[in-house]
């Protein structure tokens, strides 16, 4: 796919896919996504109206007038003055697979939903931008797109008992079915890969939209896809997913930061040196290393290396780490916090020539959730939420708040909704003075926060 694609969509035109036939003429310059918040906010008493770039951080939800996939909730804040708008993103809907039939043209009835022939997928997922909210934005429009479009193009493995060797039907070899079971592939395995090739493709195609509208930046992104009785979660960056069930949490994502990811970060600078530009070292140490530390032994440690060992520090060691600093302020080649994303194709190291985007990688990782292996109750959810929810609340707080709230509230229709909200309120804080604090008398969250409440029980299924 191509970034003209998304561009006729968005003017109105047709919605013919890369590779179909084209208009006749140029279509006008392509210009950037005007900002807005997310489509079920837009309209109604929830999302009416837009927050003040400078206001007093309100907290906006979704009402009862409109109605998200499953009843789930949604709730967001803008960050306490960090950027000019709020930089995170949100989408939900229905997805319909079609199986594709031989002799069909690629864009025949392309977005057409809901039939008898079609697999229905649910989709929610959230984007944290940074460098400015146009590649949230982007993303946010297109991605189901794309896991739409990725998860027909394998559809006919996914409805057989197991994947065929070759989707056409035809057998070149006898053993062919042998070879796919002793390689252990199943029809979950063709959606993670669909999920995988969904975030690729949008990436490659908000790296050519920001490159013909003159504008950089990149996000996060968190996206969870409800098919065929199992829940994929799929992650790239530093948002989470959490199961609150009766009796336990169960983690859906892991965060991708420098330090979570400091062996691959580390492993593709020893492949390709030529990427530093001379200008950074790829071994970690304790601490920024001085003049005086040449010729000493030091602790460090190499892509391969778990655990840590000692150098004699040369002269080459005194440049800047390739990963530097701890926790929040760790930093990938002392400008990104993140080591997966989308976007950021245009972005360099400052006053240097070196691109970010080889060690930021756009791929995710997809965890699986079985229903069928899990006894589902009324209260059961899966909680999604931006860094900033996570900053100032840990898993365990988080489910201690979704029990209890659930708990008393179960007669209202609008609980989801209003418990996405409670989770914002509290992570966002009280200001007291120029300072956001907690009930606990500690800092609160000054980033943008979106949290999506996801009941799971009365879930529709596909």
């Amino acid at each position: 796919m191509s970034a003209d694609w998304l561009r006729r969509l968005r003017r109105g035109g047709p919605a013919e896919r890369p590779g179909g036939a084209q208009g006749p003429g140029p279509g006008p310059p392509p210009t950037a996504l005007r900002y807005r918040r997310p489509k079920f906010l837009r309209g109604g008493g929830g999302g009416g109206g837009e927050e003040s770039p400078r206001g007093g951080r309100a907290v906006r939800g979704t009402g009862p007038e409109r109605s998200l996939p499953w009843g789930a909730g949604y709730a967001e804040v803008i960050n306490a003055e960090k950027s000019e708008f709020n930089e995170d993103q949100a989408a939900c809907c229905q997805i319909s697979i079609r199986r594709r039939e031989p002799g069909l043209e690629e864009d025949e009835e392309w977005l057409i939903l809901c039939s008898t022939q079609f697999l229905t997928g649910y989709y929610w997922a959230l984007f944290d931008g940074h460098g400015g909210p146009e590649a949230a934005i982007i993303a946010s429009n297109y991605l189901h797109y794309c896991i739409k479009q990725k998860l027909e193009e394998v559809v006919g493995g996914i409805t057989e008992a197991r994947p065929p060797m070759h989707l056409s039907g035809r057998c070149v070899c006898d053993s062919d079915p042998q070879f796919v079971e002793e390689k252990h592939i199943h029809a979950e395995d063709l959606v993670v890969g669909a999920l995988e090739n969904a975030f690729q493709e949008c990436d490659e195609v908000i790296g050519q939209e920001m490159e013909a509208t003159n504008q950089t930046g990149g996000c996060t992104a968190l996206a969870a896809l409800y098919f065929q009785r199992k829940l994929y979660v799929a992650n790239a960056g530093d948002s989470r997913a959490i199961l609150v069930l009766k009796d336990n949490v169960v983690p859906m994502s892991c965060e991708f930061t420098p330090e979570t990811e400091r062996q691959r970060i580390q492993h593709l600078a020893f492949l390709f040196p030529k990427l530093l530009d001379g200008e950074f070292t790829r071994f970690e140490f304790p601490r920024r290393l001085k003049g005086d530390d040449v010729g000493q032994k030091v602790l460090y440690r190499d892509y391969f290396m778990e655990g840590w060992g000692y150098k004699t520090v040369e002269k080459a060691d005194l440049k800047y780490p390739l990963v530097h600093g701890h926790g929040k302020q760790a930093r990938l080649l002392g400008t990104l916090a993140v080591s997966r994303g989308l976007g950021d194709h245009q972005l360099k190291v400052i006053d240097t020539n070196i691109e970010v985007k080889p060690f930021l990688s756009c791929i995710p990782k997809v965890n699986v959730f079985d229903f069928a292996l899990h006894d589902i109750k009324e209260d059961d959810v899966l909680i999604m939420a931006t860094d900033g929810l996570w900053d100032v609340l840990c898993n365990k707080e988080v489910a201690h708040m979704v029990r209890s709230f659930l708990a008393e509230n179960r007669t209202d229709p609008h609980r989801f909704s209003e418990l996405a909200k409670c989770l914002v309120c509290r992570a966002r804080g009280k200001k007291r003075a120029h300072q956001w604090m907690l009930d606990d008398s500690h800092e609160a969250s000054y980033d943008d926060i979106s949290v999506f409440v996801i009941p799971l029980h009365n879930r529709d299924e596909d």
